[in-house]
């Protein structure tokens, strides 16, 4: 068989096929909108399951409910694990304060924050700066940073002692004998 009579044999068969692929095209417009119109079928319980493990959402009302149920067991846990009452003495509000006009930043640092700064606030921009610290019962050593600069002598304090080089103050919080 030669080239030329290659293209009519193939062209005849190209038309073959789309003569007998017609009856499937036509209509087709309408078989889609007709089915997309009908609702969808509504997967089974297996395919919702596997859906909501591959891609969680969360509920948050759920979530919630959640975090009530193991904050009772938490409490149920340590009422029935220390029966004995409460260990540790209950925290009381001990105000720290400190003049300091024009100054831009104070903080205190102490052996009960393990000497990380705690800022102080100026609220009314009168240059006394205050915060509240909740603090058991003890003896405590503190100092004041104003602006970067150690003040370790507060007129409000017991005492003082010099650790390290650097005066600190000395605040007792209640107690028997403190």
């Amino acid at each position: 068989m030669r080239l030329d009579e290659l293209d009519p044999l193939i062209r005849r068969a190209i038309a073959r096929e789309v003569e007998e692929g017609l009856p499937a095209v036509e209509g087709l417009e309408g078989r889609v909108i007709r089915q997309l119109a009908q609702p969808a079928p509504r997967p089974s319980w297996r395919r919702r399951a596997s859906a909501a493990i591959a891609r969680p959402r969360i509920r948050w009302g759920w979530a919630l409910v959640g975090g009530m149920a193991i904050l009772a067991v938490g409490v149920l846990i340590g009422r029935f694990s220390f029966p004995g009452g409460n260990p540790l003495p209950p925290a009381g509000a001990n105000l720290f304060t400190v003049a300091a006009p024009g100054a831009k930043e104070v903080s205190v640092v102490g052996d009960f924050s393990a000497w990380q700064p705690i800022n102080l606030f100026d609220h009314d921009g009168d240059g006394v700066w205050t915060v509240t610290v909740a603090l058991p019962p003890g003896r405590y050593e503190y100092a004041f940073v104003v602006d970067g600069r150690w003040v370790g002598q507060d007129p409000l304090a017991a005492e003082y002692v010099r650790t390290f080089g650097e005066y600190v103050s000395v605040r007792y919080i209640g107690g028997e004998g403190l």
